[in-house]
């Protein structure tokens, strides 16, 4: 077996048009398909990354919340690659979201930092 990429990554909200204006308005990710399922009682928002990778942003009835942050088993954070760390730390702190002191990572000598979506999902910035 060879796997060629990540094609996506699923994302679980509490509160939709809450999750669905931060990724789209704060952090500019493009909406590809929206539909709602009623069987479920569940919204899915297929986003994409800079025209290339998608999130898939899923809404169901109370949802459990994360066991811990940010060392639960499972997917630990999602990291979007940046140009301008400063720049981007700068918009986001415009938005109103809290966002951890930018530090540099000791392997690379890149910067990096994170924050957090509406329902606590780490995510990290990486300088590129």
């Amino acid at each position: 077996m060879k796997l060629n990429k990540i094609h996506h990554v699923a994302v679980i909200c509490s509160d939709f048009e809450v999750s669905k204006d931060f990724y789209v308005r704060i952090l500019g990710l493009s909406p590809v398909n929206e539909v709602y399922r009623e069987e479920r009682d569940s919204y899915k928002l297929d986003l994409e990354v800079n025209g290339q990778y998608q999130i898939e942003l899923f809404s169901f009835p109370a949802p459990p919340v994360r066991p811990s942050y940010p060392e639960a088993a499972g997917l630990r954070h999602l990291a979007f690659e940046v140009d301008d760390i400063e720049e981007a730390v700068h918009y986001l702190k415009t938005h109103q979201v809290k966002v951890e002191d930018i530090r540099v990572d000791p392997l690379t000598n890149k910067k990096f930092t994170f924050f957090t979506d509406p329902d606590g999902l780490p995510i990290e910035l990486y300088a590129s």
